[in-house]
């Protein structure tokens, strides 16, 4: 028998067990609601996390959107005609609602503020975004040059060239040819865009090229609207109806010419500070180029017409040659409220010169642009005044800078047309009433005798909305001796469809009739250039430290 110790040593041992049992108990329990706890946390932490999650997807996702209706816009401007735009997304499980406002300009740039905000249940986040206009250095519609009314040849880039400025090229939408034109080993140094993409079905278009592109290559990107004949007569119309009126022309071309249909224009000479305008003059055109091609208005960009590039032109002996401080020309752009910095506007319905006799080359002095709905023609080198870098480009904090922007074509001209069209000093009509103006440099001791530079320097912004930028009568026209001249660009190119710049010749040996090109990249003009928004760049990015995302206060 147990005795009774035995008993009470056994009772006690119960009594622990049960203490244990229900510490443990008690002790499993605290750690299964601590589990619990912590789960539920978890989930709930993830839940939210999973919706702030949506929210910023959300939000980024009505920032596409804005940017992509920013894309499509002929003119931003006039799609912000009360200064915002904006729209909702639903997403199902969650919702966006965004807005596009003009916020400022930033000198002559505008700045447009994109502001989306995302909802998922009752979280949210907000994507506050400052995006400008993206320049690009040389844009162009298509890499190829006009050759008949509806046809084009390609413009190669050839072995030794170095291309040293970013470049843009749109979609032609023609598989499987690239849409870039490389004939050995060019280098581009510079970033390139392509509007197609790599790939052609299974194939890479770029696999044998890639290493040419120092600067990086990128495809799919939207595509420039200098094409777009909407979105330049947009821009054009704006720029008209914001210059002061005394700097708005339309010039009448009276005089009598060899050929049917004489031009109307604007003869520009820059010395300095000053700017000597000539309204009313005559163009006599020449019609022997063979390769001179326009776009034909209206033809949405795939018709082209031969055009009669310049020959000579005449002044009416009543009009009076002024020069005018370019200060004088200075406007400020307003949208919204707010004001662009000042700078020099001139608008010629019709076409312009710039060029003069009297001048070894043109020095702007100040911040002009001009724009025409015809020609711009250049007859004499144009550089900037101020300070230079060693590489003899404009300074970083030169002020002085030069837009050009035409409906029709810019182009370098042949000044030996004059010759060889034999202008009469004078033109009769029972009385003498015009008077020959020559430009250039003189090559002989006759006035009708006429050279550019060589090099011929444009420093400019140059947009050419009807063709391209280049050379007239390239193959035939007066040069230097030997030939094979240079044209050196300073500046920022936008152009429609290529223009002609120069030829390889077997008739000189190999050298070049027209130019050899040599383009440098202005980096100040990709801060802008007046007026606010004359660009045509499709794409649209942040400015610098202009992403902000964050949560909105309860």
């Amino acid at each position: 028998m147990k005795t009774a110790k035995q008993i009470k040593n056994l009772k006690n041992k119960r009594a622990y067990a049960l203490v244990l049992a229900i510490v443990a108990a008690v002790v499993l329990t605290l750690l299964g609601a601590g589990l619990l706890y912590i789960c539920f946390g978890v989930r709930v932490r993830a839940a939210k996390l999973k919706r702030e999650t949506i929210s910023m997807l959300a939000a980024e996702a009505g920032y596409e959107r804005a940017i992509f209706w920013m894309s499509q816009q002929a003119d931003i401007l006039s799609g912000l005609a009360d200064g915002t735009s904006g729209g909702t997304i639903d997403f199902g499980n969650c919702n966006c609602a965004y807005e596009i406002q003009f916020h400022d300009f930033i000198g002559a740039r505008p700045v447009f503020r994109i502001l989306s905000t995302g909802y998922s249940g009752a979280l949210n986040r907000v994507v506050d975004v400052f995006v400008v206009q993206k320049i690009t250095g040389w844009d162009m519609g298509m890499c190829r040059i006009p050759s008949g009314s509806t046809s084009t040849n390609p413009v190669y880039f050839k072995s030794g060239e170095l291309i040293n400025i970013p470049v843009h090229i749109n979609d032609r939408h023609v598989e499987p040819e690239r849409d870039i034109y490389i004939s050995g080993d060019p280098q581009f140094l510079k970033k390139v865009e392509m509007g197609e993409s790599r790939h052609a079905g299974t194939s890479d278009k770029y696999s044998g090229v890639m290493g040419l592109f120092d600067g990086g290559i990128i495809f799919d990107q939207p595509d420039v609207r200098i094409t777009d004949e909407a979105a330049v007569q947009s821009k054009v119309d704006r720029f008209r109806d914001s210059t002061d009126p005394a700097f708005v022309f339309t010039p009448v071309g009276t005089a009598s010419v060899p050929y049917p249909d004489p031009l109307g224009a604007v003869q520009l000479e820059f010395f300095g500070d000053q700017v000597r305008i000539t309204n009313n003059c005559t163009v006599s055109g020449y019609p022997n180029g063979a390769r001179d091609y326009r776009i034909v208005p209206g033809s949405g960009g795939d018709n082209y017409e031969k055009y009669n590039t310049y020959a000579y032109h005449y002044k009416p002996d009543t009009e009076a040659s002024v020069p005018y401080p370019i200060e004088s020309t200075y406007v400020t752009q307003t949208f919204a409220g707010k004001e662009s910095d000042p700078g020099g506007q001139i608008f010629v319905d019709g076409n312009v010169i710039l060029g003069s006799a009297d001048l070894d080359q043109m020095v702007v002095q100040g911040k002009l642009t001009i724009v025409a709905t015809g020609n711009i023609w250049i007859a004499d080198s144009i550089i900037d005044a101020g300070a230079r870098d060693p590489n003899d480009m404009p300074a970083k904090d030169n002020p002085n800078v030069l837009g050009l922007i035409a409906q029709g074509v810019v182009k370098v001209i042949d000044p030996g047309l004059a010759d060889y069209g034999s202008p009469p000093m004078n033109v009769s009509g029972g009385s003498t009433t015009h008077t020959y103006v020559p430009v250039a440099n003189a090559y002989s001791s006759s006035p009708t005798d006429r050279i550019l530079p060589d090099p011929t320097i444009v420093e400019a912004a140059i947009t050419v909305g009807g063709g391209g930028w280049g050379a007239e009568n390239v193959g035939d026209r007066r040069e230097q001796s030997p030939p094979g001249d240079t044209l050196i660009l300073r500046g920022t190119l936008v152009e429609a469809i290529r223009g002609v710049v120069g030829l390889f010749s077997s008739s000189t040996g190999g050298a070049i009739d027209g130019y050899e090109k040599s383009y440098y990249l202005d980096e100040r003009l990709l801060e802008g250039v007046l007026p606010g928004n004359i660009w045509f760049g499709g794409k649209y990015v942040p400015a610098p430290a202009g992403w902000h995302d964050y949560r909105l206060k309860d």
